[in-house]
């Protein structure tokens, strides 16, 4: 009987640390998100909210950058405002809005990427644990500053009345040239004091007014609405905005420090700001600019809320729609 001498096949046994079930498009790992769709979806709302609301930064911040050229009266939100379109038209609102654009994107691709995950390690299963939200809150607001505080300096140089750079580039240049690469971070000790509780009160008071408002309507807290994330973006950033403007207007000063007439600073430390301020101006001096300021930060939270939100809903439906 004739055998079959053609070659015969036996399947290779896999490698050891072969594993099927993992593939280059690993499931979400929170939220039914991927780690890049947290970062786009973040930087998205970043930058809608800074863009949109960029022309009452300009105002806040030439309320604040007082100087030894400038008078310590009393200037309200009218008058800046009254004096910038008569002075400088339109357009003097939004000197520097290229840099918060080079800034904001990044900074808050990195801000909720790192909000999300840390959420998710801390709360440990628990979507009502306000601590594990603030935490995750201040460790996010921590590493995006790190990111988004050398921007933020240009933005403000550029943003002051008779500002000497010419853009975003040209204040760079100079900056490095005539103080230092460390003069883009002599305000971050204070940013980062300044927004650790700002944005622990901010994420712990959003959570909880989202949970509060979908309460009310029980029917649509599997399908939370826009109006929900808006109104509690606006309560969460106007009460954190009010708490924290004295050590914004500490972060104004060093950051345009020099520039305009403001006063140049021994050293970034917030005691010694704090302490000229006081002597120059009294206490109302640590308060300038609040109202532009919660009138940045309660809109602006909720743009920024309702948008990062939007935009997860958009990703947890395109990731659905793959299943």
């Amino acid at each position: 009987m004739a055998t079959d001498a053609s070659p015969q096949f036996r399947p290779v046994p896999p490698p050891p640390d072969f594993h099927p079930e993992i593939s280059l498009s690993q499931s979400p790992a929170h939220d039914g998100l991927h780690f890049w769709q947290f970062m786009i979806a973040g930087s998205i709302a970043g930058s809608v909210e800074h863009m949109a609301m960029f022309p009452v930064d300009t105002l806040k911040t030439r309320m604040q950058a007082i100087g030894a050229s400038c008078s310590v009266q009393s200037i309200g939100v009218r008058q800046t405002l009254g004096s910038i379109l008569k002075l400088e038209g339109p357009s003097g609102l939004y000197r520097g809005i290229a840099a918060m654009g080079l800034g904001a994107g990044p900074a808050h691709a990195v801000y909720f990427s790192v909000y999300e995950l840390s959420k998710q390690v801390l709360s440990r299963g628990d979507p009502n644990n306000s601590m594990a939200h603030a935490a995750s809150g201040v460790v996010a607001t921590i590493t995006s500053d790190a990111v988004f505080t050398p921007m933020d300096m240009v933005k403000q140089r550029l943003q002051l009345k008779n500002s000497p750079y010419k853009g975003v580039a040209d204040c760079v240049r100079r900056v490095l040239m005539e103080e230092g690469i460390g003069a883009f971070y002599a305000s971050y000790r204070t940013t980062v004091i300044m927004n650790a509780p700002f944005t622990a009160v901010h994420f712990a008071t959003y959570e909880a007014a989202k949970r509060g408002l979908t309460e009310l309507s029980p029917d649509t807290s599997n399908d939370e609405r826009l109006v929900v994330h808006a109104t509690a973006g606006a309560v969460a950033g106007a009460l954190a905005a009010a708490v924290t403007t004295p050590l914004d207007v500490v972060k104004t000063q060093l950051q345009c420090q020099g520039v305009c007439g403001c006063d140049r600073f021994s050293s970034s430390s917030i005691g010694n700001v704090i302490q000229t301020i006081v002597k120059k101006d009294g206490y109302r001096g640590l308060m300038r600019g609040w109202s532009p300021r919660m009138l940045f930060h309660a809109p602006a939270a909720a743009i920024c809320w309702s948008t990062y939100e939007a935009s997860k809903t958009f990703f947890q439906q395109l990731n659905s729609s793959y299943k």
